[in-house]
């Protein structure tokens, strides 16, 4: 599990592209390489893959099909800075909201405006049946970033981003038209799906 709260960004150095899957290596710095083991898992703009490998600050993760296809991890280019967050453990302080690091889908990033000290992002989800999920003052997770959304307007949302936020992640490089990884805060997806379940099933029985 996961809380959202990037603990810092690092380098892809290598990719080898095989048929199904792809191998990466990226290279960590010592704070996020600190007791780190082969088997750990890490997540990467929010999504949760695991050590395959440490070679001094090289560590190599295997990116399988499932994960080609439905996040960022697959159009990662050499010289790319991802989003990295160590597992959450007992104990440690718990600041955004919990993460599974399991990406739903990629938004398109379609605009990018900067007000004073406001930066804000407005995000188009490319499944419009997640929208469902996404509430005003709700959480979202954007590229294992834990952020609230300002605003909503048909298949969009939007989030503010903070100037630390901007600074210790990558979210602050990225241009329009570019993809993010997007999770949605699993408890508004159990609450949204019951409900939903429970009036269709109570509806059915009205009209029997």
């Amino acid at each position: 599990m996961f809380t959202g709260i990037v603990n810092g960004i690092a380098q892809v150095v290598s990719i080898d592209k095989k048929k199904d899957f792809h191998t990466y290596t990226v290279n960590f710095s010592p704070i996020l390489l600190k007791n780190l083991k082969i088997g750990d898992s890490v997540a990467h703009n929010g999504c949760c893959v695991t050590v395959k490998c440490i070679n001094n600050m090289y560590v190599l993760f295997d990116i399988m099909k499932i994960t080609i296809e439905n996040t960022n991890l697959g159009i990662l280019n050499i010289g790319d800075y991802v989003n990295i967050e160590r597992s959450l453990k007992y104990g440690d302080e718990m600041g955004g909201h919990i993460i599974s690091g399991h990406i739903m889908n990629t938004a398109e990033i379609s605009k990018i405006l900067k007000l004073n000290e406001n930066y804000i992002l407005w995000c188009k989800v490319k499944d419009y049946s997640l929208m469902k999920y996404i509430f005003y003052k709700g959480f979202i997770c954007i590229d294992g970033i834990s952020l609230t959304i300002s605003n909503i307007m048909k298949n969009e949302f939007c989030i503010s981003i903070i100037p630390e936020t901007l600074s210790s992640t990558t979210i602050g490089y990225k241009k329009i038209g570019q993809l993010v990884n997007v999770e949605i805060d699993f408890y508004t997806q159990i609450i949204v799906d019951t409900t939903k379940r429970l009036i269709k099933k109570n509806i059915s029985r009205l009209f029997r």
